[in-house]
């Protein structure tokens, strides 16, 4: 998520500036994220509605004796809410899916289609613990169900902190290698089980031969062909790689699809064909938060933070659940000297963390790194006020010491 590399002096103390950036470009290539893992649209849940039947609604009466619905009604309301909340999610409208799935939880406690729509809700706006747990859910009740082994294959490769990742990996492999045995000819089950086979640093013949199976599939898989152009690279065998990206672009006929070939991108380091292609995404789809975010990951590493904070922002008020672009954004304020709205938007980052991202807050990306600052600044009264906040992350001895330097 970072790579600034060295960053144009700032305005504001040239020592403090200076600092901050060294220390951001030492951590660059850890949070870009793995490849394909971070931005994945499921599709929505399926429901047995049809054109043809006009659903009969579930009705409530007041303080008189409740309608007796049958079953058939009932299913038919809860086709009804499902697709209501397929129809928000599409429209972006997370707050309003997450609504109509969790009805369809109180009417039926154990539907996997629900929890399969609350995980697909919760992937879009990047909630990987959230997602992670409705998935379950709906793997428990619906064993056999491809679409959700294959989405618990994305969330479960994403980097947790405190979290033991290589068996969160390994499980990974486990469901994308369990719906290729369900599905072998589902391409993306199997472009998934390369994801996961590369989570756990496996770049050799079996992780291609994951990716050649589905483009063998899909020949139109665009997801698919970055995937595999990244494995040779890895591979030592580049040249055979290099035309592949521009095959996955040339395929790519939507914006999460256009989303997960700039990540592959980033994961290399290719900024500047990341950008040309979030922009594309952006050209199809001006509202989409993954692209947005992306693309201010981008910029940043492109040293241009002043463009990214207008992406960041717009991605934050699309969904405002969601914790990265709130980090990065205060990361961006920090690095730009902006101390006061670093320490704000990194406020709002704890309100909608988890515990684990919560404590990414306290370091020097974070509370601690803007504490630095202002004593860099000899504004010892607000680095102390700053340090004496960092209670996300208790017992810190470093931060105890700073605190004593500050009064």
């Amino acid at each position: 998520m970072k790579n600034f590399g060295i960053v144009r002096q700032l305005s504001w103390c040239s020592l403090a500036a200076f600092t901050v950036i060294a220390l951001f470009a030492s951590v660059s290539a850890q949070n870009v994220g793995d490849i394909g893992g971070g931005i994945f649209r499921p599709k929505n849940p399926e429901t047995k509605k049809s054109a043809s039947r006009t659903p009969k609604p579930v009705v409530k009466t007041g303080h008189n004796p409740p309608k007796r619905n049958t079953a058939a009604e009932l299913e038919a309301h809860v086709d009804d809410l499902l697709e209501k909340g397929n129809n928000a999610r599409d429209a972006k409208k997370y707050d309003d899916a997450a609504a109509a799935y969790q009805e369809v939880l109180k009417i039926k406690p154990k539907d996997p289609r629900a929890a399969y729509g609350l995980g697909n809700v919760f992937t879009d706006e990047r909630r990987w613990e959230d997602a992670e747990r409705n998935y379950r859910d709906a793997s428990i009740w619906n064993p056999a169900d491809v679409d959700t082994l294959v989405a618990l294959s994305v969330v479960l490769v994403q980097p947790l902190s405190g979290a033991n990742n290589a068996k969160r990996f390994a499980e990974a492999e486990g469901f994308a290698q369990r719906a290729v045995q369900l599905d072998p000819k589902n391409a993306v089950a199997w472009d998934r089980l390369g994801v996961t086979l590369q989570s756990r640093g496996v770049f050799n013949a079996e992780t291609e031969h994951a990716y050649r199976r589905a483009v063998e599939l899909d020949p139109k898989f665009a997801t698919a062909y970055a995937h595999l152009a990244r494995v040779l690279r890895k591979m030592n065998r580049g040249g055979e790689g290099a035309p592949l990206y521009d095959q996955a672009i040339e395929l790519a006929k939507d914006p999460a699809t256009l989303d997960l070939i700039a990540e592959s991108l980033q994961s290399e380091q290719q900024w500047e064909k990341s950008e040309v292609v979030l922009r594309k995404a952006l050209e199809m789809d001006a509202r989409s938060p993954s692209t947005l975010y992306l693309l201010g990951r981008t910029l940043i590493n492109l040293r241009r933070h002043s463009d990214a904070e207008a992406y960041l922002k717009t991605a934050i008020e699309l969904s405002p659940q969601t914790f990265q672009p709130y980090l990065l954004l205060g990361e961006t304020y920090l690095v730009m000297g902006r101390l006061e709205d670093a320490e704000k938007t990194y406020n709002s980052a704890v309100q909608v963390g988890t515990a684990a991202e919560q404590k990414q807050v306290a370091g020097v990306f974070g509370f601690e790194g803007v504490g630095d600052a202002y004593m860099k600044a000899k504004k010892k009264s607000d680095a102390a006020r700053l340090y004496q906040s960092l209670d996300l992350d208790p017992g810190n001895p470093q931060v105890t010491r700073k605190l004593s330097q500050a009064h």
